[in-house]
């Protein structure tokens, strides 16, 4: 018979809840994944699982998807935790739990330099904005993304916006000089006001696309060490677009190109 854990107060609840803190996942090196999808495509990404929590009344649901993934990844009973519904509710973060999360080792890369195309995030503050552009940036084929000041990716509302994004993108947390080293042999896009129109832009073959803040914009560092500037043209009344936007009409214009030859929809 399995055991339910019933208490918000069970240490295992609590250290659980800790990783939806910074503090938390700085201090465990774990971060918090929850719902069906997410963590199925965890389980297919290879991350290292540290625990798996059912809530009691959706356990049965999961029981053949993931429980046979898991098996497969050697997961076993000891790592896997059943709790009430309330207990559970505590954990989660959505309005109507699914009833399954886990806690994940948080994917150490050695920072280098790119392989392929990559993205230079300089300052993007918003959780939501920066899981938009991880998502994107999978997507769209940029596998290396260097984060330079930016909002925490493994937090609970980053985790949830890039829809699997951090599992399967190498994200490099480093200064801005580490991150202009790295791609200094690449050249630097900056995506920024003022610049050619990114439509009629001719793209190297590879490259480094960077961008910016969602108030200020790209620093004067990564402007000056940028070989072109391009830019979205706005048709309407609007001066800018969403950062997440933006990210996504540029990170896929520059690479029209690559994508004809793409026939995967």
């Amino acid at each position: 018979m399995k055991t339910v854990i019933t208490s918000k107060n069970n240490p295992i609840v609590k250290e659980a809840a800790f990783l939806k803190e910074k503090k938390g996942r700085v201090r465990t090196g774990l971060f918090f994944v929850e719902g069906e999808k997410m963590t199925a495509e965890c389980i297919a990404a290879g991350l290292e699982i540290e625990r798996v929590f059912f809530a009691e009344n959706y356990a049965g649901r999961f029981a053949d998807k993931i429980g046979k993934a898991l098996a497969l990844r050697g997961i076993t009973e000891e790592k896997i935790s059943y709790l009430s519904e309330i207990a559970f509710s505590y954990l989660s973060e959505e309005k109507t739990p699914q009833g399954v999360a886990c806690a994940v080792k948080i994917p150490q890369y050695a920072p280098k330099s790119p392989e392929g195309d990559c993205l230079l995030l300089d300052g993007v503050a918003d959780p939501g904005n920066l899981g938009t552009i991880i998502r994107t940036a999978n997507a769209a084929g940029y596998k290396e993304i260097y984060l330079v000041s930016c909002a925490d990716a493994y937090s609970p509302k980053c985790v949830r916006s890039s829809m699997s994004g951090v599992f399967f993108t190498k994200l490099y947390d480093v200064s801005k000089s580490e991150a202009l080293d790295l791609v200094k042999d690449v050249p630097i896009i900056a995506a920024d006001m003022g610049g050619e129109n990114i439509f009629s832009f001719v793209t190297p073959q590879k490259i480094a696309l960077a961008i910016g803040n969602e108030a200020n914009g790209i620093s004067e560092e990564v402007r000056k060490a940028a070989k072109y500037t391009v830019a979205i043209p706005m048709a309407g009344e609007q001066e800018s677009l969403n950062a997440g936007v933006a990210a996504a009409v540029a990170m896929y214009t520059l690479r029209r190109e690559k994508f004809l030859k793409i026939m995967r929809f």
